[in-house]
């Protein structure tokens, strides 16, 4: 099936995600299929993504590491070489470290900094040129309310998301009369590894990752500029940040205990991904040290 513009839907599509191969990614990339696209799944853990795509029809993927311009170029090229085009860009792939900001390792600082901003603009980069000579495409940038909401325990991450809303925006303005359009997609908290160890919920909303996929999807009919998971976050929170005086909203912030996630944070229940991120950081690392060498 010829995927066409003039009717916005997913079938027919040739579909992009990076980090698709756990969590919000993997769920995005099931939504679009089951909406008639094709996809492909990038991701830096390459043998965790093909058991993911292998489990779902009409997609498939390759190993990619978004901090990494030749990998863009060499997973861009193996899409284009095989679907001819690039329809939709879903950039998801994300890094969440969490704890006290003073106690963080530069080599954690680099990778939050280089996957969660960095992953972003590499990847937009990458599609752009494609999809200005096609005359049309479309970028999700799923960036998080941590992208407007400062949080306690997340200085680095709260200042990724901030940079990924703000790339993504100023995407959409240079873009637009390209046919190419730049969604950012902001979710609260959502129920997948990167929470693992957080108490969610007691006043903070939270999400599946289902709910996050869908939301995605709908920006291919709606191609909003910002679209929160809850929808009613992001405008309620730019009310209280214009108009509730700071007293009461750190009143609420206390009440909620918005410090959990520096301060009560269960290492046992979050030893996996802290693992996963480890390996993640020195291996990011090791690369960092090898360009600069050369």
């Amino acid at each position: 099936m010829q995927f066409s513009w003039k009717k916005p839907s997913a079938a027919g599509a040739v579909v992009v995600i990076t980090g698709g191969a756990r969590g919000i990614g993997a769920k995005t990339a099931e939504v679009f299929c089951a909406a008639g696209a094709t996809v492909w799944i990038g991701d830096v853990d390459g043998d965790v993504a093909a058991a993911t795509a292998a489990g779902i029809r009409n997609c498939r993927s390759a190993c990619l590491d978004v901090t990494d311009r030749t990998s863009w170029d060499g997973f861009v090229a193996e899409v284009l070489d095989a679907q001819g085009r690039i329809d939709v860009l879903v950039n998801n792939a994300g890094v969440m470290p969490l704890g006290a900001f003073e106690a963080e390792a530069e080599a954690t600082t680099d990778l939050i900094l280089d996957v969660n901003v960095r992953g972003v603009l590499n990847g937009m980069r990458a599609v752009v040129p494609t999809m200005i000579d096609q005359g049309a495409g479309h970028i999700v940038n799923v960036a998080s309310m941590a992208g407007m909401i400062p949080i306690p325990g997340m200085v680095t991450y709260n200042a990724s998301k901030f940079a990924a809303l703000g790339a993504s925006l100023a995407a959409r303005r240079e873009y637009a009369g390209a046919g190419v359009t730049v969604s950012a997609v902001l979710p609260s908290a959502v129920r997948t590894e990167l929470s693992s160890g957080v108490q969610l919920g007691g006043g903070l909303p939270t999400v599946d990752p289902d709910d996050v996929a869908r939301a995605i999807l709908r920006t291919l009919r709606t191609r909003a500029a910002r679209t929160s998971v809850p929808a009613w976050v992001a405008p309620g929170w730019a009310l209280v940040d214009a108009l509730v005086p700071e007293f009461v909203e750190r009143a609420v912030r206390s009440k909620i205990d918005d410090r959990r996630a520096l301060t009560a944070i269960d290492t046992a229940g979050r030893a996996d991904y802290l693992q996963r991120l480890d390996r993640q950081s020195k291996a990011h690392a090791v690369q960092a040290d090898s360009k600069a060498v050369r």
